[in-house]
């Protein structure tokens, strides 16, 4: 049975794949968090950080960071290269990535398979 959570305050996530991920891991009872971190990759010479990566969702019961991308595989190479600078810069940092498939496999096994159709075009994050 799943564990019921406390009432959160109400979440503007970026895409609809997202808003149905939060919505499986409160079925699931799994504690979450949106975009509570961004990691900082790159610093100009002042020591100021010039781009930064902001994982999707920190699960804190299990310290992992889920980035969830539904953009076509040929366009989600910016977005693995920010993932493998960030598991160099930061090697405790747990991050799993959520592609296009592993979403669409999710959400069609929970029958929200409709949830990501307008998400497929291309758009980048």
């Amino acid at each position: 049975m799943p564990t019921k959570l406390a009432p959160r305050p109400p979440v503007t996530f970026a895409h609809a794949s997202e808003a149905e991920i939060a919505r499986l891991l409160d079925f699931y009872g799994v504690h979450w968090q949106y975009e509570p971190r961004s990691f900082p990759l790159e610093w100009d010479a002042d020591g100021r950080p010039t781009q930064s990566f902001t994982p999707d969702f920190y699960l804190p019961d299990y310290d992992l960071y889920l980035e969830i991308t539904t953009i076509k595989p040929a366009l989600a190479n910016r977005k693995n290269r920010k993932i493998r600078k960030l598991r160099e810069l930061y090697p405790d940092v747990m991050i799993k990535l959520l592609n296009l498939k592993d979403v669409e496999a999710l959400l069609l096994k929970y029958g929200r398979h409709e949830a990501i159709r307008s998400e497929e075009a291309g758009e980048a994050k």
